[in-house]
């Protein structure tokens, strides 16, 4: 579905990621382990068109979309859940969402859409007038998924979903995070809490200094010492 090859990306002078290629299968769970600074998040700007690589391709259903503008790519599929969540935080829940019906298919379907996401987080349909910015952390986190599912995803990519929130809540967001992949969401994770993504995923990349240091399924992981030991303190 989702083809890196061996791309170099930079901001101005300084090189972030070096050589970098990655494989995402339709119906997958893939996640992107590794520390801050790691890349993690830069590899899913350039996936998404905010960022150029200066070499490299990214091919998404047998189509290069390296070359291709933000809103172009999304058009085609592929849409990104930021870091921080980026919420229009004095627009209301449900404004929030309309806000992600931005392509034309997505605004033919946009009563079905709402129904969707209000199903699938019962919450955000009781504060549907509320202000996003008034919002627990945890219930932030589920608008800006919904709002990205207001687009129809073919490839979802989401990045550190769990970052600052409860343990009870990160529960809630890896199962959210299954269902749509039940649903038919193929998903591309970028995540530092590594027992996140060994409970949700196919694959896992690790990311060291902008280069994939291993690329295995959970269970090859949890079996390899230096893993158990950098990344899981055991």
């Amino acid at each position: 579905m989702l083809k890196v090859e061996k791309i170099n990306v930079f901001y101005d002078e300084v090189q972030v990621l070096w050589d970098l290629s990655l494989e995402v299968k339709q119906g997958e769970i893939v996640s992107i382990v590794g520390p801050n600074g790691a890349g993690k998040t830069t590899l899913l700007k350039t996936i998404s068109g905010l960022i150029r690589p200066k070499t490299g391709l990214i091919m998404f259903l047998n189509e290069r979309i390296d070359g291709l503008i933000p809103h172009k790519i999304v058009e085609r599929g592929i849409v990104q859940v930021p870091e921080g969540r980026r919420l229009f935080p004095f627009m209301t829940v449900q404004e929030n969402l309309e806000m992600g019906a931005y392509t034309r298919r997505a605004r033919e379907k946009l009563k079905e859409s709402l129904e969707f996401v209000y199903q699938l987080f019962p919450a955000l349909k009781e504060r549907r007038n509320q202000l996003a910015a008034t919002l627990s952390g945890g219930e932030q986190q589920m608008l800006a998924i919904g709002r990205a599912l207001m687009s129809q995803p073919k490839l979802l990519l989401i990045d550190e979903p769990t970052f600052g929130l409860a343990p009870k809540i990160i529960a809630d967001v890896i199962e959210v995070v299954r269902k749509l992949n039940e649903k038919g969401t193929t998903v591309l994770l970028a995540e530092q809490n590594i027992q996140c993504a060994l409970e949700l995923s196919d694959r896992i990349y690790i990311i060291e200094t902008g280069k994939v240091a291993l690329n295995k399924p959970p269970s090859e992981l949890m079996e390899m010492e230096s893993v158990r030991q950098w990344y899981l303190g055991l």
